[in-house]
């Protein structure tokens, strides 16, 4: 049997997606594009209403593809577990949806939903434990960087997410199990690993966990053999522990790079969200992180337009952007999701303003990434070479990998050579361009 995987959203079902990978693979299958597929699945997100759309869009674009060569498709994810079996009506070629928590039974459905042509499956049943996936795959190749879910789920309820209604309340892995995948995925060619969660910070800190806290689980993980570099995403700023800073200063394996969503810079709208956190615990957080690990990278979710946002509101997310000076960031129009608490918000900000915020802001972080790249050009930075890529200059071919704070780098392939992946190269950073820079390798260890 043949799959092919489309992953939207976030690195939670980036991972969800190369475990499946994996899973297949050890199974006999065969990962395709989706012209030759027995089996297209689609990984889905709902926290805004746009990727949820694209989700649509593409399933109507699958009908002619699906028409042609017999195949089925499954959808998993947000979107499965928030609209469920009501894909069946839409899309009578869907015979799988499955939830978050049910990711570890589809590699069996797909087998009896490939040797029993008429059958549906749903998966989408909420566990009040963490469900454990099979990792015993020695013949499933890993990338470089690998991706580690140690929790799933959030407890928080901010009042525009839909997170708590689609992946469920709070459950953490036991630290045993966590260890024994970053094992294993190093043994099998992983040099980096990123621990993922909703909310990494708040590990352990429900029926699942077994006593340890977040920072001893990234202690325990950075002194792995063979680990070289370690990551974690994502961090809410309210629980965001002294340890977790001073463990940026201490540990050489964490990379100097955290992903630290503000979502306002503005006090009334955090009130708002439900965010419990304020300006300036925020920016003293930054001020921390820097203090503990000089050069730290720092990235940023930003919501714009929420319920009651005012231009006064607005301009205080402009000047904590420029406080800050985020690295890059990920902003978004508000969107109504179903069943939050910001529904049924008064004061919707009218579209085009938020239209109209959100190019001010995202023209404004495109100059400060700008200058940040600049300021990388002529600097020495390790990078780890994760895959072969056509170069944006030349169309010749560039190992493309990521530095320590996460910033692609690409660097000219010169007559063949050695498959270098997963390699840490000394590169000298060359040029600066619009998303990334340009390097010349000195040297692999």
């Amino acid at each position: 049997m043949n799959f092919h995987i489309l992953t939207f959203g976030c690195q939670m079902n980036v991972g969800d997606s190369q475990w499946l990978s994996r899973a297949l693979r050890s199974r006999g299958w065969q990962e395709t594009t989706d012209e030759q597929a027995d089996v297209i699945i689609i990984n889905t997100c709902s926290v805004r209403d746009k990727p949820e759309q694209k989700v649509y869009s593409l399933l109507g674009r699958l009908a002619s593809i699906v028409r042609e060569t017999g195949a089925f498709v499954a959808v998993g994810g947000c979107v499965a577990q928030q609209i469920g079996a009501g894909f069946w009506n839409r899309f009578p070629f869907v015979r799988l949806v499955f939830g978050t928590d049910g990711v570890a039974g589809v590699p069996q459905a797909l087998e009896r939903l490939a040797s029993t042509p008429r059958l549906r499956l749903s998966l989408l049943d909420f566990s009040e434990e963490y469900v454990e996936r099979g990792q015993d795959f020695p013949d499933a190749s890993v990338s470089p960087s690998a991706f580690v879910t140690i929790m799933q789920g959030c407890n928080n309820f901010c009042a525009y997410c839909i997170v708590p209604y689609v992946r469920g309340r709070q459950k953490s892995r036991t630290s045993a199990s966590i260890i024994a995948e970053c094992e294993s995925l190093i043994a099998r060619g992983a040099r980096e690993i990123t621990l993922l969660g909703q909310n990494v910070n708040s590990y352990g800190q429900d029926a699942g966990g077994d006593g340890l806290s977040f920072t001893q689980l990234l202690r325990r993980v950075a002194v792995l053999p063979g680990l070289a570099r370690l990551r974690f995403v994502t961090s809410h700023p309210k629980d965001i522990a002294p340890e977790v800073v001073a463990a940026f200063g201490e540990l050489e394996q964490l990379c100097p790079c955290l992903h630290l969503p503000m979502q306002s810079g503005s006090d009334a709208v955090l009130a708002r969200m439900g965010r419990k956190y304020d300006r300036a615990r925020y920016l003293d957080i930054v001020r921390r992180l820097r203090q503990a690990r000089p050069g730290m990278v720092l990235t940023t979710d930003i919501i714009v337009g929420f319920p009651g946002e005012t231009e006064q509101d607005f301009r205080a997310t402009m000047d904590a952007l420029e406080e800050v000076r985020f690295e890059r960031s990920f902003s978004f129009k508000y969107s109504d999701r179903p069943g939050v608490a910001a529904e049924r918000m008064a004061f919707k900000v009218p579209e085009e303003v938020k239209a109209e915020r959100l190019a001010s802001f995202q023209a404004r972080q495109a100059e400060l990434t700008a200058e940040d790249l600049q300021a990388q050009e002529g600097r020495r930075v390790s990078v780890l070479l994760e895959e072969l890529s056509k170069r944006q200059d030349e169309g010749g071919l560039s190992w493309r990998g990521r530095e320590p704070g996460g910033r692609v780098v690409d660097i000219p392939v010169i007559d063949g050579g050695p498959d270098l992946t997963g390699a840490l190269a000394t590169v000298r950073i060359s040029l600066a361009r619009k998303h990334s820079l340009l390097g010349e390798m000195e040297g692999t260890p």
